[in-house]
């Protein structure tokens, strides 16, 4: 009995060390995390702020180092040279405004807010006019693939604004601010090609370009914006405090309204834009997957209609009813495209064409067979001829022989089929003797051809034929003009 409550015992000092181990362990890896991840220890709240007032101002240097940039990035937008555009958005100044705003916002700062919120508004201005005039007046104004890949933002674009916002402002608050950081997130989260490629949507009158790149702009500024405050908050950066009590309570509504107003558009934008880029994947795998990888569909063009929930597609040549009726069910099992009316425009004028060039595929098959039998009868007709010749002969016996011993049909067939031009062709042997004692057979070839080839033309093939047949019969033959 005691043996045994001894064991219990002892089980229940075993558990409870696992249990010490495990909560041991379990504290200690917490505690890694925490010290791995936080970056509070690290923050220089006075130089942070200091910093981004700092960047705020737009004036003199700051002016015209903007204006360079711009030039620099619509060139390289126009040339399509990525790394053109990269060195642009190194020097450009736009990011200071925009953490000033997301600063000011956090800490209460309404003075900041509102000199970051002039100065942002004045480098827009100042951006797209200084891109319109380069576009307007430059001769070359080709859609580019650099200039095409800012006006339509998609939930990636979103993501890249917020953690590359997240990025700098961290970086910023760190003692001994990390420059690689600040550079790399002015590249990513590019805020100086979108203003470039809405000035050139202004130029060549596109406002569909100017409002979808002016979109991606906002969605960088908003984000970038709204993770500066997030960090600065989640930091606890000292509020400012009013001596006056009415300023303080009205300056800090003013805060909290416009902090709202940050908040609301950055939760709808990214609902909209996570939307839209669910749209953009299914139609595009739905083209791909049904329209695409299907021969007998012939697609000459296809759009989207967003307002109307169309989706329009053209196609040359017919589409069967059943072909219709595959595509438009199929088209309910892709997401968010369920709600979306398949049109399907069919190109008639396009299919006549097809038939009638066929048709005419087919006659000229048939125009060249019959010229083929024609060659052929003339042929016949030639032998008969060389046979009764030969028949009546002195030499009929030697030269029916000789006859036998040349395959002419074989050899007039592939004439006629390496030299196509060939309308009769003709083959003897003549009888001829110099000593008047010994008697020489000579072969003879007697070719007509096509009235349409130049004299040039014929002496080139003869030579050819006359080749030709020397090698294959392996006898010396007289070509008779």
């Amino acid at each position: 009995m005691e043996d045994k409550m001894d064991q219990n015992e002892s089980v229940e000092q075993s558990k409870q060390a696992v249990h010490e181990d495990a909560k041991g362990l379990w504290e200690s890896s917490k505690r890694f995390i925490i010290e791995l991840l936080d970056f509070r220890h690290d923050t220089d709240q006075e130089a942070t702020i200091e910093a981004i007032k700092v960047d705020i101002p737009f004036k003199g240097a700051t002016a015209w180092i903007l204006i360079c940039s711009i030039f620099v990035a619509s060139i390289g937008l126009n040339a399509n040279s990525t790394a053109v555009v990269i060195g642009a958005m190194l020097i450009s100044p736009l990011m200071g405004p925009i953490l000033g705003i997301g600063m000011s916002i956090a800490i209460n700062d309404i003075d900041t807010l509102k000199k970051s919120m002039v100065n942002l508004a004045t480098m827009i201005v100042l951006s797209l006019l200084t891109a319109f005039l380069f576009f307007f007046l430059f001769p070359l104004k080709e859609e580019t693939s650099e200039l095409l890949g800012r006006v339509k933002p998609d939930i990636r674009d979103v993501l890249i604004a917020f953690f590359g916002g997240l990025a700098l402002i961290i970086a910023r608050t760190k003692k001994g601010t990390i420059a690689s950081v600040i550079f790399g997130v002015a590249i990513a989260t590019a805020l100086m090609p979108p203003l470039c490629t809405a000035g050139y949507g202004l130029a060549i009158g596109n406002f569909d370009y100017f409002f979808g790149a002016m979109y991606l702009f906002t969605i960088n500024t908003i984000f970038i914006a709204l993770a500066t405050f997030l960090v600065l908050k989640l930091l606890g950066f000292t509020m400012i405090r009013y001596v006056n009590s009415e300023k303080r309570k009205r300056i800090a509504r003013i805060a909290s309204f416009v902090a709202f107003l940050v908040m609301v558009p950055a939760i709808f934008t990214f609902i909209s834009v996570y939307k839209e880029s669910v749209i953009n994947s299914n139609y595009d795998k739905f083209l791909k997957e049904k329209i695409e990888s299907n021969k007998d569909l012939w697609l000459q063009r296809k759009n989207i209609d967003r307002k109307g929930k169309k989706i329009n597609l053209f196609f040359n040549g017919d589409v069967t009813d059943a072909t219709e009726t595959f595509l438009r069910n199929e088209l309910k099992t892709y997401d968010k495209l369920d709600a979306y009316e398949l049109v399907i425009n069919e190109n008639k004028a396009r299919s006549v064409d097809r038939v009638v060039d066929a048709y005419d595929r087919a006659i000229v098959d048939l125009n060249q067979k019959d010229d083929v039998i024609n060659g052929l009868h003339r042929e016949i007709d030639d032998l008969k001829n060389t046979i009764s010749k030969l028949n009546n002969s002195i030499e009929q016996s030697a030269l029916i022989r000789d006859k036998n011993s040349v395959p002419f049909s074989k050899i007039a067939k592939e004439a006629k089929i390496r030299f196509n031009d060939i309308k009769a062709i003709s083959f003897s042997k003549r009888l001829s003797s110099k000593d008047f004692i010994k008697i020489d057979t000579i072969p003879e070839l007697s070719v007509v051809w096509s009235k349409k080839l130049a004299d040039s033309i014929v002496q080139k093939k003869e030579k050819e034929l006359k080749g030709w047949l020397q090698k294959e019969l392996k006898l010396e033959i007289t070509l008779l003009k």
